[in-house]
């Protein structure tokens, strides 16, 4: 073998490469990123796992982290945005598409007679806090001049921002941002209640003939605030196995869904902030969803790409930043406590409670402002429910980007661990171990949390398999063999 003289390599990075193909099992550390898929903050683990027989005793097989080159198991670090991991990202957009088409279309342990289920696509906005820049279009698709008389193309960096900061609301955008979650919580509420006087039936009778099943992800506006793409599904009283009654049609639905948006109000009272009214916008819109091969805009299949698309768009939205704002030491509060009760000013935030200065932020102004607002709110005892200030980063919204009722399809959990399983059986075939009955085999293990991340080198090699896996579907999609 070889042995290179790294003395005079000045990258780091390039240096640790080197090293790591130089190390005997290069081909097994090779081997473990490559089956990240080019996943950029891998899990580092430490432990061993051993399998038995329970009827015989025998081992089936040990691993051990030790015997790897690096010392450590790596595993995917599962995050939903491209800004941290682009390849976990996109898996967890596949897995997303996959759970919304199954309660669209039937597959994964949902019947196909889901498809003549009443279906319906809700987009639910929010309410105007002031007039912001706009681009503008006819109904033939020209150009119109925005409020402040300019053309804006795609793109333009005051798109969404306010046309007068000193008199936009503010505070109003950041407490609908807090309460959105509430607020489709009680739309849900109300729209069974409207369905069910559609139909002239008590709740309770509605309820013993029919469900309401749902799958809804949360999307950012340009302007910074949260909107909702929900799927709404009429099922029998059993869930999606069930169908519901011939009565209960998407005319019934969509009516009800108009009425629910109206009535949903939720009263936020302050000292400092007054007391103001929340709802839904007046731009609410509801479309029925039609079979795929249909020459409607609306498929089953296209709107599952569309809802994948904005779980993860979402997750990583322009506006909003991808870790908290809060000062890890002092968790925000910008001081610690001495042992005899005193509290002193956080050294690492010189008493602030952030980790990095509001004004040093790289965002845009009128983001930055919806932060420092959010900041500003966090500090008062009738908003501290909310959690202002540790959601700062994301605008004040809290709420998970993408939820579904339980009867609606399957779970993210459930594709996971099919993924697993085929993956282990893979694993065994490779490895010609024989097959093992699940009822008469105990996996015994312990692993404990190293760190995340690759070492220079390994990262190096991570993005080659990534950029690699990126020409592939790029060919792919082209059409390519």
């Amino acid at each position: 073998m070889v042995t290179l003289d790294l003395r005079h390599v000045a990258s780091p990075a390039v240096r640790d490469l080197l090293h790591l193909v130089n190390h005997p099992d290069f081909d097994r550390a090779q081997q473990q990123i490559e089956r990240l898929g080019g996943c950029t903050e891998p899990v580092r683990l430490t432990g061993q796992t051993t399998t038995v027989d329970t009827t015989t005793g025998e081992v089936l097989r040990s691993y051990a982290s030790s015997d790897e080159p690096t010392g450590s198991l790596l595993t995917t670090c599962g995050n939903r945005r491209a800004s941290r991991c682009p390849a976990c990202s996109r898996l967890y957009a596949a897995d997303t598409y996959h759970l919304i088409r199954a309660g669209l279309c039937g597959g994964k342990s949902v019947p196909d007679t889901v498809r003549t289920h009443p279906r319906v696509f809700v987009t639910l906005t929010p309410p105007s806090f002031g007039p912001v820049h706009n681009r503008l279009t006819t109904p033939g698709g020209d150009i119109r001049p925005c409020r402040c008389r300019k053309l804006h193309e795609p793109g333009d960096a005051p798109i969404g921002t306010p046309l007068n900061p000193a008199t936009y609301d503010y505070e109003g955008a950041v407490l609908f941002n807090a309460h959105a979650s509430a607020l489709w919580a009680r739309f849900t509420t109300y729209l069974r209640r409207e369905i069910a006087a559609q139909l002239g039936m008590t709740q309770k009778d509605a309820h013993a003939v029919l469900r309401l099943s749902f799958a809804k992800v949360a999307e950012y506006q340009q302007r910074g605030l949260v909107h909702f793409h929900a799927v709404i599904r009429l099922d029998g009283p059993d869930g999606n196995t069930t169908s519901p009654p011939p009565y209960a049609t998407v005319a019934v639905l969509t009516k009800a869904a108009r009425a629910a948006a109206k009535r949903v109000r939720i009263t936020v009272e302050s000292d400092a902030a007054g007391e103001r009214e929340l709802g839904w916008g007046e731009q609410f819109d509801v479309r029925e969803i039609a079979s795929f091969g249909t020459d409607a805009e609306f498929t089953d299949q296209a709107v599952a790409a569309y809802v994948a698309k904005y779980a993860t768009k979402s997750a990583d939205a322009s506006a909003t930043l991808d870790h908290t704002l809060l000062c890890r030491p002092c968790q925000g509060l910008g001081a610690t406590v001495l042992p005899h009760g005193t509290p002193r000013p956080c050294s690492a935030c010189d008493g602030t409670g952030q980790a990095r200065p509001l004004s040093r932020l790289p965002v845009a102004r009128h983001v930055r402002q919806m932060i420092r607002t959010c900041w500003e709110l966090g500090r008062l005892p009738e908003f501290a429910h909310l959690k202002l200030r540790k959601w700062a980063h994301m605008l004040g919204f809290r709420g998970h980007f993408s939820t579904k009722s339980r009867s609606y399809s399957t779970t993210l959990g459930a594709l996971r661990d099919a993924r697993r399983t085929w993956r282990t059986e893979q694993a065994r075939a490779h490895a010609s171990l024989p097959e093992s009955d699940p009822t008469t085999t105990l996996v015994i293990g312990r692993w404990d949390y190293l760190g995340s991340g690759y070492s220079p080198g390994a990262a190096l090699l991570a993005a080659g398999v990534w950029h690699r896996k990126e020409l592939e579907r790029q060919f792919a999609a082209e059409g390519g063999c």
